[in-house]
């Protein structure tokens, strides 16, 4: 889609939540240098604040920043208030994070903030936002899944589930909101070069540039679902797809406990 017709569909304004890093980060500088304007969310506001900077001096757009925690179940009303005078085009819902190692180790908080910040949050924010998409007549909406979300992952188990919430509810969605004009468009990476990898307390190998990767999401949104962004995605996802399910559960589970492994060496 040249960038003028991308502008025009999705802009003026446009949303990126987890902007302080990773694939968000990328995403927000990408639709900047694309001419939207953006609104950057995140926890870290100094982070928020200096990318903000960055983007004023490279692209003639506006940018807005908020600091929410999104595993707090008040968060989007923040997010409303601060957007309700603008218009909206586009929602991009990269905020999220995963924990790995025996699910009964882990803190039951920490695992009931993933769900929020990743389902929850996520959740209301596409209903929110798809809602005022389809009264505006068209936008679209980003969501962020994962490789691990087209099976169960041990070792990774409760995050991989969170991921499958998202892979299933984009992939309902992008049939419901097509006739309202409202693209949906799941992004499943592999590996990732993010901060995911620390909090998770895993150790990746070859991992995918969130800057290499971010003009092809962008490319994708309006023509396909689900996008596997890289080769390293295509190939582990298709190459255990004709296996049995469980199958794919056993091998996925032996590469997470791996890369658990190495990082705790």
């Amino acid at each position: 889609m040249r960038q003028s017709t991308f502008l025009k569909k999705y802009g003026p304004w446009a949303i990126v939540t987890g902007a302080s890093s990773g694939i968000g980060r990328a995403l927000a500088k990408q639709l900047a240098h694309a001419g939207l304007n953006v609104i950057l969310v995140s926890r870290s506001v100094n982070v928020l604040d200096q990318l903000a900077e960055e983007i004023g001096r490279e692209c003639n757009v506006q940018c807005r920043v908020l600091a929410l925690d999104l595993a707090d179940e008040s968060c989007i009303e923040p997010l409303e208030q601060l957007t309700k005078d603008l218009d909206v085009g586009l929602l991009v819902a990269s905020a999220g994070f995963g924990t790995s190692g025996p699910f009964l180790d882990s803190p039951l908080q920490i695992e009931l903030e993933m769900l929020n910040v990743n389902c929850r949050s996520l959740l209301e924010l596409t209903w929110h936002f798809g809602r005022r998409f389809v009264r505006r007549g068209g936008g679209g909406i980003i969501l962020l899944s994962s490789i691990v979300s087209f099976q169960g992952t041990p070792w990774s188990s409760h995050y991989s589930a969170t991921k499958a919430y998202v892979q299933t509810l984009t992939e309902g969605l992008n049939v419901e909101l097509r006739t309202k004009n409202v693209d949906v468009l799941s992004v499943a990476p592999g590996p990732t070069q993010t901060g995911f990898a620390a909090r998770a307390s895993l150790e990746m190998g070859k991992a995918l540039d969130p800057n290499a990767i971010a003009p092809g999401i962008l490319r994708a949104l309006g023509k396909r679902g689900t996008l596997l962004p890289g080769f390293l995605s295509k190939l582990l996802v298709y190459s255990l797809m004709p296996l049995p399910r469980w199958v794919r559960v056993r091998i996925m589970g032996n590469v997470m406990h791996s890369m658990a492994e190495k990082r705790s060496k």
